[in-house]
């Protein structure tokens, strides 16, 4: 069974988004529309301390809604609450860590 950890988050609608990490699949989950739809970011162990945020995405149909900015957060979060290092390959994670200037973000990140 895999290793799943979940955070709860509230939209600007007031709708609460979860965000899951499977750690055994190395995803940060959010299911939409009932299950049937997903938004997914990946990542990849490159080292024992060290992480590489590869890729985000979210369906065409829920894009603009704020969704991978919950997937983003919950990301660089795991990063600095597992005192990794992190690369960051992902386009999308590059802007939400410069849209976000959280100090212990740049701590954790491969420049």
């Amino acid at each position: 069974m895999a290793q799943a950890a979940q955070a709860n988050v509230v939209d600007a609608n007031n709708s609460s988004i979860h965000v899951e990490h499977d750690k055994k699949r190395r995803q940060f989950v959010i299911r939409l529309n009932g299950s049937h739809d997903r938004a997914v970011l990946l990542y990849e162990y490159v080292g024992k301390k060290t992480v590489d945020l590869q890729h985000t995405e979210v369906p065409d149909a829920y894009r603009g809604r704020g969704i991978a900015k919950h997937l983003a957060k919950a990301a660089m979060d795991f990063v600095v609450e597992e005192d990794l290092k992190a690369h960051l390959t992902c386009w999308y994670i590059q802007k939400y860590v410069k849209e976000n200037p959280h100090p212990q973000y740049f701590e954790h990140i491969y420049q």
